[in-house]
């Protein structure tokens, strides 16, 4: 189900619980709320559909990509950009890796472990920082 975006920045700033199988239902509205908005969106973590949850989504080409519980395991090539978010206004400054590799459990939790470069890469450590509260 499509999901309304959180734009509450106290809400917005909560911790996250790790994820259970119980919330599989958070992953599929996750996924169909990142497909409604792709045009402007290529990444979403549960709090902005109102879960406090750790899963994210990620838009990588023309598939989405559902992270349970990820955990970023390595990185390297620190950099500056700026970067904006659908539940914020206007774009910010951040730090970022330019490669990183996550352990995570995919949509039907099974283990995972990925290696990601670039924007991919960006994109997926701009959706964890949201479970610790940290908005751009």
């Amino acid at each position: 189900m499509v999901k309304q975006i959180v734009k509450d920045p106290f809400f917005l700033q909560k911790k996250s619980e790790k994820a259970t199988e119980a919330d599989k239902q958070v992953i599929e509205d996750l996924l169909d709320t990142l497909r409604a908005n792709q045009d402007r969106c290529v990444g979403m973590a549960a709090n902005m559909i109102g879960a406090c949850k750790t899963i994210i989504v990620v838009a990588m080409g023309t598939f989405h990509v559902a992270m349970v519980n990820p955990v970023i395991t390595k990185k390297s090539g620190a950099y500056q950009t700026q970067e904006s978010c659908l539940s914020l206004e206007g774009v910010r400054p951040c730090s970022r890796y330019k490669e990183i590799e996550v352990d995570y459990l995919d949509k039907d939790f099974k283990p995972q472990h990925g290696k990601y470069q670039d924007f991919t890469a960006q994109i997926i450590q701009h959706e964890i920082d949201h479970f610790s509260g940290i908005l751009i």
